[in-house]
């Protein structure tokens, strides 16, 4: 039977950070010490837990979240069942092209680990990821890895999150040397030096503070306790009147209150791979990051009435959750991953999916070990769990009570912005094909495919080569489909930049009952992002009810066929109103053609533009390629806006259209003799220029 721990002692938590921080290899030592795994996994030789997928193993990075449960006693604790916690853990992907696993995660959790690399300190996808977590409130705190590597500063690292991200950062442990002497942390709470000793860093033992460190620590405790005292009215006047310092639980006690309320980040460091500092991360989960209770209860709506539903993370309540990420796996089909917010449920029941009207039976409860498994009988408020062979749940979705329907907010993904056409190999693999297809966009909400009606042809498109390169690869791998691809293309869009009225008519009378539908249209550009909106301000009946859908549907069909080389229209306001009915020949399809005439009538006239993706780019260099890398970013219509430092290395940050960067990792080799690398993100949409708009249009119509 397994063990129910009440919610105040469970933490669902994530570990985030830019690609190569040293995620998945903390999230191995944390597995080690909590004792679920009993040999440490190394990402060079393919044998991490939370790294599955051959793609992962042979890359060395994460391309899917992993989740996986442990249980933790903190060290300052008696070990007994008392004080033992769960800890239910996300892994991350660190490369940008997989940020969807971010966001959905992110969405679910209750707090995160951020890590950092202590010699690159804070990196472009650390601000990423700590954007996203601002974007849903995520309490967090930091973990500065990698303290052995050549070249690490500690203190460089720790001010790059105070600028970059946080002033609200706070120092807990600082370490004992670095490089090859990195030795150890020094606790701020308890004033004590930690060492991690034995063959895997399993052994604790706390000491005094070194000579020659107590300086240093005394000045780190110092603004420690100012900053924790400055949050509690009878600390902070027993300190500065009376010179008194608050007792190490007072201290926890108010650490937790500020990281929980994002008022204060705690700051822990070590090295992952070399086993030192887990412990005491480990403890700071347990005592800051909060539990389900601890965070504002979840709302949504009734999926009739609109109405807000308060979902408390209590078992007694009308069980609700949200499905997070769908996954195939090869063993057991499709497995629905869903964070549980309220109530209790035992499997073989059935639930109802709110986002979609439809019942579902649970069969099967998982709780998931990575890839591996383990059946529940039940899943409860806090959970983090798993279910196989669900028909109709797809990512965002509401699993909950049939008898108190709620729907959970959904989760927002970005827009796919590179594409590729993918040939089927065989005429077996064509019959394959779109089944796959359908299954791998059912699991990556960043990932589409469409086929182009008029050529035959398919497109798949999604963040970046690199994933696509991934998608493309699980095609041959795990569906045993082979595909032929084509050269990646840019995503562009088009929009308008005036605001146009038009109206279209489509009435057909051909013996028997004709044809009748007619609507005015005003159509206004809205700003970046905003995609489609429909108004309807149709008075007194000119337009029945019943039609105005069918209006919507036709202008929708005509957004996704631009006037100017056929890429989809975007950010656009349509507002029906006016247009007038015939009692007996108006029809649904009358007035759908009637609309997409009247908004492929007024996108012509109201000057309409191509956009393109512009994409934020970070590429580390030696020094004496600056020139070189420079001038080749300006040549391909990049904007640099700043060039920092790096131990002996310079940072470019630029913005340069998706368009230009095709090829770039080739030519940034061979300038830099190899040494230089780089991390592209999508960031917005822009006009393109007219000279190049007239390329684009000229080989779309060639």
């Amino acid at each position: 039977m397994e063990k129910i721990y009440p919610i105040e002692k469970i933490r669902d938590i994530g570990f985030i950070a830019h690609i190569d921080a040293g995620k998945t290899t903390t999230t191995e030592r944390v597995l080690f010490y909590t004792g679920i795994t009993h040999k440490i996994g190394i990402i060079d030789e393919g044998t991490t837990i939370m790294d599955w997928m051959a793609q992962e193993k042979e890359r060395g990075v994460t391309i899917t979240s992993a989740a996986t449960t442990c249980f933790w006693t903190p060290t300052h604790r008696e070990k007994d069942s008392q004080n033992e916690y769960r800890i239910n853990i996300i892994d991350t992907p660190g490369h940008i092209d997989f940020t969807a696993e971010v966001q959905r995660s992110l969405r679910v959790l209750d707090g995160a680990v951020v890590i950092f690399d202590g010699v690159a300190g804070v990196e472009s996808q650390s601000e990423t990821v700590w954007r996203q977590a601002d974007k849903y409130k995520v309490p967090r705190m930091c973990f500065i890895n990698k303290m052995d590597r050549l070249g690490v500063d500690y203190e460089k690292a720790f001010k790059s999150i105070l600028e970059r991200l946080t002033p609200n950062a706070l120092a807990v442990n600082i370490p004992i040397g670095a490089e090859s002497k990195f030795e150890g942390v020094i606790d701020l709470i308890t004033m004590k030096a930690i060492y991690f000793e034995g063959e895997q860093g399993e052994i604790i033992s706390v000491k005094e503070i070194p000579a020659d460190l107590m300086d240093k620590a005394k000045e780190y405790r110092k603004v420690f306790i100012e900053k924790i005292a400055e949050q509690d009215v009878e600390v902070l006047t027993d300190y500065l009147e009376k010179e008194i310092e608050p007792s190490e639980d007072k201290i926890r006690e108010i650490l937790r209150k500020a990281t929980i309320a994002g008022i204060i980040i705690p700051v822990f460091c070590g090295s992952s791979f070399k086993n030192k500092g887990i412990q005491p991360l480990l403890d700071g989960i347990i005592e800051y990051m909060p539990s389900p209770l601890d965070l504002p209860p979840v709302q949504g709506i009734h999926p009739k009435t609109g109405e807000a539903i308060v979902c408390p993370p209590d078992d007694k309540a009308p069980f609700a959750a949200l499905v997070f990420k769908v996954a195939n796996d090869p063993y057991v089909g499709t497995l629905n991953y869903f964070r549980v917010y309220s109530g209790v449920f035992k499997k073989g029941n059935y639930l109802l999916n709110a986002s979609k009207s439809s019942q579902e039976r649970i069969g099967r409860l998982l709780q998931m070990h990575s890839n591996k498994r383990e059946e529940l009988e039940e899943i409860r408020a806090g959970d983090i769990a798993a279910t196989v062979g669900l028909k109709n749940t797809n990512t965002g979705d509401t699993l909950c009570d049939p008898n108190h329907p709620v729907i959970l907010e959904k989760i927002e993904f970005p827009e796919p912005v590179i594409s590729i056409k993918v040939e089927p190999q065989t005429k077996a693999d064509q019959e394959k094909m779109s089944l796959v297809l359908k299954k791998l966009s059912e699991e990556d909400p960043t990932f589409t495919a469409k086929s182009d009606q008029e050529t035959s042809e398919t497109i798949i498109s999604g963040m970046g080569e690199f994933h696509l390169e991934i998608l493309v690869d699980r095609m041959k791998r795990e569906f045993n489909l082979n595909v032929k691809t084509g050269r990646p293309q840019v995503a562009y869009k088009e929009t308008i930049r005036k605001t146009v009225e038009s109206e279209g008519k489509y009435i057909r009378q051909s013996g028997g009952r004709g044809q009748y539908g007619h609507v005015l249209l005003r159509l206004e550009p809205l700003e970046r992002g905003k995609g489609f909106e429909f108004v309807d301000i149709i008075k007194g009946g000119v337009i029945p009810k019943e039609y105005i859908p069918a209006v919507e549907k036709g202008i929708k069909e005509a957004l996704e066929k631009g006037i100017l080389a056929g890429y989809p229209i975007s950010d656009i306001r349509v507002t029906l109103y006016d247009g007038s009915f015939h009692e007996v020949d108006s029809s649904d399809f009358a007035f759908k053609i009637a609309g997409s005439m009247a908004f492929q009538d007024g996108a012509k006239r109201a000057s309409p533009v191509l956009l393109e993706p512009i994409m934020k780019l970070e590429v580390v260099i030696p020094e004496q390629n600056l020139g070189d890398v420079t001038g080749d970013i300006s040549s391909k219509r990049g904007m640099i806006e700043s060039i920092g430092e790096r131990t002996m290395m310079k940072i470019i940050l630029a913005k340069v259209p998706l368009a230009e960067m095709f090829g770039f990792a080739t030519k940034l080799r061979s300038l830099t003799e190899g040494r230089g690398v780089f991390t592209m993100e999508f960031d917005h949409y822009q006009e393109v220029p007219d000279n190049i708009t007239q390329e684009i249009i000229g080989k779309e119509v060639a």
